[in-house]
């Protein structure tokens, strides 16, 4: 098993410099990790075995797995209710009139793996464009002052860089914070879009695919259509056509056996609650961002809680000074300098900021 996910430890590391939220690190870290997890998963032949197998009989098994594999097998929606081994074979496969049982066809299983990974691609595009646009100004304004252990004279010299930076461009990082809040609008509007896009895969039976397999065990053993066994099913049905002797068509039914289905089942019930979970929390962080935004007295409060060892009458001082750019810059470096120092900044910048009166309170 450390064969198949040692891969993606590296994207496990913890960066020294948070850049970001935590809601942020779910699109592009966890969400990443576990998409191509799975999709190294469904490609590892030692835990699943061979992605297909098919039993017909006077055409050779590898010839039928082949084509079977390449153009699909299908399954009797008719079927899929019924008792196994009397009503029907297996769910979904029976006996069926060609031309008037409607047939479904699957043709997903082996595109499974390229649309994960896929996937994991659109994940990550906004947490490249903003690293790309952030372009490590956070990491150089912290400057090793996230240790609490830090020689007092550096600690001054790099404190004084950080607010003499702060106060030579006040007003000047709007285009900074905007960028971010760009980038936090494209995973909410991704997670969204992947949804849809993984309806259209899989024939529109996604959006309702984790509430149908809830309400599943709520029904009826007799009555109840196993949503997995309708869109993963585990049997399905493949027909091969080839001349006999004679040169007429001959038509071959056969059983198909798709194992990777067990896998693929269980990975996308996953899947659908992650999305749906991250959905709203990205929703929940949009509206609280909007407020932000709006808010000059909310900014004042997220400031002070991010400030806590310090004073009040100086927290208010620098909240009042600083636009929604500066102060989100400010919010982000209380994320990465300790407490203490932190505490310091506040002080100093407090003082830097005293003798400019021209501001009115809170204004954005």
């Amino acid at each position: 098993m450390f064969d198949v996910f040692g891969s993606v430890k590296g994207l496990l590391k913890i960066d020294q410099v948070c850049i970001d939220n935590n809601v942020f690190r779910m699109h592009y870290k966890a969400t990443v990790i576990i998409l191509i997890a799975f999709s190294l998963l469904v490609t590892s032949r030692q835990y699943i075995g061979d992605p297909i197998d098919c039993i017909v009989d006077e055409i050779p098994l590898g010839v039928m797995d082949t084509y079977c594999w390449i153009y699909s097998t299908f399954t009797v929606p008719e079927r899929l209710t019924g008792i196994t081994g009397r009503d029907v074979v297996q769910p979904g496969v029976g006996s069926h009139v060609e031309g008037e049982d409607e047939v479904k066809y699957h043709k997903y299983y082996q595109w499974v793996c390229f649309v994960l990974f896929f996937q994991a691609i659109l994940f990550y595009v906004p947490r490249y464009l903003w690293k790309s646009w952030e372009g490590g100004r956070l990491k150089m304004l912290v400057m090793d002052l996230n240790s609490p252990i830090v020689n007092e004279e550096c600690k001054n010299d790099r404190k004084k860089i950080l607010v003499d930076y702060f106060i030579g461009n006040l007003n000047r990082h709007n285009f900074y914070a905007f960028r971010f809040f760009v980038c936090e609008a494209l995973n909410f509007l991704n997670v969204i879009g992947q949804i849809y896009f993984v309806d259209f895969f899989l024939d529109g039976e996604f959006s309702t695919y984790g509430s149908d397999v809830l309400k599943f065990t709520e029904m009826e053993p007799d009555e109840r259509i196993d949503p997995m066994a309708r869109v993963f099913p585990k049997v399905t049905k493949c027909t091969f056509h080839k001349y006999g002797p004679s040169g007429n068509v001959q038509k071959f039914d056969g059983l198909c056996v798709l194992p990777l289905n067990i896998v693929n089942e269980k990975i996308y019930v996953f899947l659908w609650f992650w999305f749906i979970i991250l959905s709203i929390l990205s929703g929940i962080s949009l509206i609280y961002r909007i407020a932000v935004v709006a808010g000059p007295k909310l900014r004042h409060l997220l400031l002070r809680a991010r400030s806590r060892l310090a004073e009040s009458e100086e927290v208010e001082l620098v909240a009042n000074k600083c636009n929604i750019g500066d102060w989100f810059l400010l919010y982000q470096l209380g994320k990465n300098i300790d407490p203490l120092i932190y505490k310091e900044v506040i002080a100093d910048l407090s003082r830097e900021m005293g003798g400019d009166d021209n501001k009115r309170p809170f204004d954005a």
